[in-house]
């Protein structure tokens, strides 16, 4: 497990696909992570905490999955930005 401290503010994006996913954007991840796949990490989201895992986009971001539960709670839709604090990155 590595030690992050990054945090980045983005808007909710939804996929326009049926059943599509709601994410953020990290712009830069792939330089930043020095990975171009799956990054599992540790982090909250507007100070609550959950573990998710940065897709590639390949253009050199990563898509951060929010799910609706967690949206729910925070009260937030498409659109609306949200502070991401990394923690920990996974194995």
């Amino acid at each position: 497990m590595n030690t992050l401290n990054k945090r980045f503010t983005a808007p909710l994006q939804t996929s326009p696909n049926k059943g599509g996913w709601t994410y953020v954007v990290m712009p830069g991840s792939a330089e930043y992570f020095k990975a171009k796949g799956l990054v599992k990490v540790k982090a909250t989201v507007d100070g609550l905490p959950f573990q998710s895992a940065f897709m590639a986009l390949g253009d050199g971001t990563h898509k951060l999955p929010i799910r609706s539960e967690l949206r729910a709670r925070l009260r937030k839709k498409t659109g609306d930005s949200v502070t991401i604090h990394l923690i920990n990155r996974l194995k």
